[in-house]
């Protein structure tokens, strides 16, 4: 971690604190002569990582620095986006290994660093970007559609939609109204449904398949992250619960793999089901290898409850 500058610091040394000690070549002429410049880079104190951005030491580069490096390589239009931005906002989970910036369609850098992928656009509203970021970047639901627009795969991007509800950068209507903003986006469509059922309360990518499931079987649709209240009175929330028929389903997903973890969640939701409930459990790997299966046994659950098609 960076040590915080005394207060008799300079502005060059406070630029570099704020920076992660990376500065471009014309905010380093404000501060010091074209021959002092040099001279740091020549004696090796400073290293030249692009055409005009510099790293103030010789050590290797360190992760904070590398979205640093982007945007002041690209030029004062760039901003981190996408999943870089999503992660600045402390998105977990979804790390693709590139610094994604976004930039006005007209802007053409001349080259980039290895590492950087760059996306234009038209439409970039002054409500979508966070000017006194470090480094400038879009806002959360902004950064999450686009990260959505530029992952490989639809349930990629779905997959990012639900961690941003369920890691709350995101709630509500504010993907919704970052859609309306942008007539064109890629996965339109895709994306407006699966905020609208994340926000209401299917929270991981097997949640919104399961969802995606009974709506194709046409079973009826449960309530999602119901809340009950476990032995000692906190509040839990339930993956899906068919309220009437009192059929509840849970989703365990990979962290079931760990027998201690996977005990800790069954005796959380040992307390929580009631002496009326039918509960079904699947592995979160079946909702998409096995959904005939999975089908199979909720009509028949939903059935015994007293459901009629």
């Amino acid at each position: 971690m960076p040590v915080l500058p005394g207060d008799d610091a300079d502005e060059l040394t406070w630029l570099l604190f704020h920076q992660e000690q990376v500065l471009s070549l014309d905010q380093a002429r404000l501060h010091l002569s074209p021959k002092a410049i040099r001279h740091r880079v020549t004696s090796g104190r400073w290293q030249q990582v692009h055409r005009a951005v510099y790293v103030t030491h010789n050590g290797p580069l360190t992760p904070a620095q590398l979205p640093w490096i982007a945007v002041l390589s690209a030029g004062p239009a760039a901003v981190l986006g996408g999943l870089s931005a999503a992660q600045a906002w402390g998105l977990r989970g979804h790390a693709d290994g590139l610094v994604h910036l976004l930039l006005p369609a007209g802007h053409r850098p001349r080259s980039m660093p290895s590492g950087v992928r760059v996306h234009r656009t038209t439409i970039l509203a002054d409500e979508d970007i966070l000017d006194v970021g470090q480094p400038r970047r879009t806002m959360p639901a902004r950064s999450i559609v686009d990260a959505a627009q530029w992952a490989t795969a639809d349930h990629e991007a779905c997959a990012i939609i639900a961690a941003g509800f369920q890691q709350r950068l995101v709630g509500g209507d504010d993907v919704q109204r970052v859609l309306d903003r942008l007539p064109r986006a890629r996965r339109r469509s895709l994306i407006r449904s699966t905020a609208a059922d994340a926000a209401g309360g299917a929270h991981s990518l097997p949640e919104l398949e399961f969802l995606a499931l009974v709506r194709r079987a046409g079973l009826p649709e449960p309530t999602r992250q119901a809340v009950r209240r476990d032995a000692a009175g906190r509040r839990r929330y339930l993956d899906a619960l068919f309220e009437e028929w009192q059929v509840l389903v849970e989703i365990d997903g990979g962290q079931h793999l760990d027998p201690a973890t996977a005990w800790a969640d069954m005796r959380r939701q040992n307390d929580l089901w009631q002496r009326s409930d039918r509960v079904l459990r699947f592995p979160a790997w079946t909702i998409r290898h096995a959904p005939t299966q999975v089908i199979t046994q909720l009509r028949t659950a939903l059935t015994a409850a007293g459901w009629h098609p």
